[in-house]
């Protein structure tokens, strides 16, 4: 089939919207129409070369959408017309159901992580499916879970897959390992961060960091993964939130989604209290009587890494999310590990398991636990892909969709 998408081509970009070919779907894929897409950091650096990523490639991984074609069969359970025609006026299921039932039909709504996990390495054995060794393997080389390329340019050339999904296009074939079932009201546009932001930042809370009742947590870094880290924060019942940011915009969306106090910004930054900056962590350290108890960094900036360390306290677990250049290395007081029981640790996807966390973080938003939608910034047009990256690189959007 003829689609439109948006392809980087070269380093640097711009993506570029044009007309493509999508070949069907195999055994184990699923033809995807994409209802909405995120514009995520993770894409950017891409772009940008901080992620080395082969290129040419249909760009987007955080999207959502309803699945109109299984490969290798006709529709099971139900044809062209599925369960509930496509969509249109289905019942909403309970979430819990949604996830144990095996396979997909024809008119299933689905929100689509960036790791399709195996089921069967080691470390998807060991309930690590965010490490699973062939997905990261299809994601390093641009390739589904199977080892296809689907897309195809207009003279034939054959174009990679970004991390299994390329939500950037009306229609995108995917692995059925990238897919969850969601709940038929669920928007779109809702529903799509679900896939990256939501899973990264609230797993980097609930399972990266570990918070529970009582602790005091700092965030460093409020794009969309950084203030579901605040929502999941809340949610796990921390007793304060530190969110720092240097875009005042952010610290007040922050405050107003559960943040105690807010660091940075024009005004801070003016009394000597700046993000990454030694401010900052004298200011963080003093609120919580000597360092926070669990400290996320989203930022993928080095400097303000170290200086997230610098904010823990003793015994403390300082998580990083955010994704630096391959080329950075990080410089700690290793003393610090042993004296002080300290812990820093990574976080990709949020330590989550998308078939159990989707489903759980959907039903907390349903329950008005995690408000999911006040991360939205507005939606954009696929023709308008690079003005919406120019507002997200500015700092001027916090998350902003494509709906198709």
């Amino acid at each position: 089939m003829i689609v439109r998408g948006a392809v980087l081509d070269a380093v640097g970009g711009p993506l570029r919207v044009r007309r493509l070919s999508l070949d069907p779907p195999g055994p184990g894929e699923l033809l995807i129409r994409i209802g909405a897409t995120g514009l995520c950091h993770s894409d950017l650096s891409v772009i940008d070369g901080s992620r080395v990523r082969p290129l040419p490639m249909v760009l987007g991984h955080e999207a959502a959408g309803e699945v109109v074609e299984v490969g290798g069969a006709a529709g099971r359970g139900g044809g062209a017309a599925g369960r509930g025609g496509g969509g249109t006026g289905r019942v909403a299921e309970p979430v819990g159901d949604l996830a144990e039932r095996a396979g997909f039909v024809v008119g299933d709504r689905v929100v689509l992580s960036f790791v399709p996990a195996c089921g069967g390495c080691r470390r998807c054995v060991a309930g690590r499916p965010a490490l699973c060794e062939p997905g990261g393997a299809a994601n390093r080389e641009g390739t589904l879970l199977g080892g296809g390329r689907r897309w195809r340019d207009a003279d034939g050339t054959r174009l990679n897959h970004h991390l299994g999904v390329s939500g950037f296009a009306e229609y995108a074939v995917v692995s059925e390992k990238s897919a969850t079932r969601i709940p038929g009201d669920l928007p779109f546009d809702v529903a799509a961060l679900f896939g990256c932001a939501v899973l990264t930042g609230v797993g980097a809370a609930f399972y990266s960091a570990g918070v529970v009742p009582g602790d005091r947590v700092a965030v460093f870094g409020l794009g969309g993964v950084g203030l579901a880290a605040v929502l999941g924060a809340r949610a796990a019942g921390a007793a304060s939130i530190i969110a720092v940011d240097v875009v005042q915009a952010k610290l007040d969306l922050a405050a107003r989604l559960g943040a105690e106090v807010v660091l940075g910004g024009v005004d801070a930054g003016r009394s000597g209290v700046g993000v990454g900056g030694a401010g900052v962590v004298r200011a963080v350290r003093e609120l919580t009587g000597g360092g926070a108890d669990k400290v996320i960094d989203t930022t993928g900036v080095v400097a303000v890494l170290e200086q997230a360390y610098a904010a823990t306290a003793p015994g403390g677990v300082t998580v990083a999310v955010g994704l630096p250049h391959p080329d950075k290395t990080v410089s700690l007081p290793a003393l610090s590990l042993v004296a002080e029981e300290r812990t820093l640790k990574g976080s990709y996807l949020g330590s989550c398991v998308p078939r159990r966390d989707v489903p759980r973080f959907v039903e907390l938003y349903r329950a008005g636990l995690l408000p999911v939608r006040e991360l939205l910034t507005g939606s954009v047009e696929l023709d308008a892909v690079n003005d919406g990256f120019a507002r997200l690189a500015s700092g001027e959007a916090v998350r902003q969709v494509i709906v198709m």
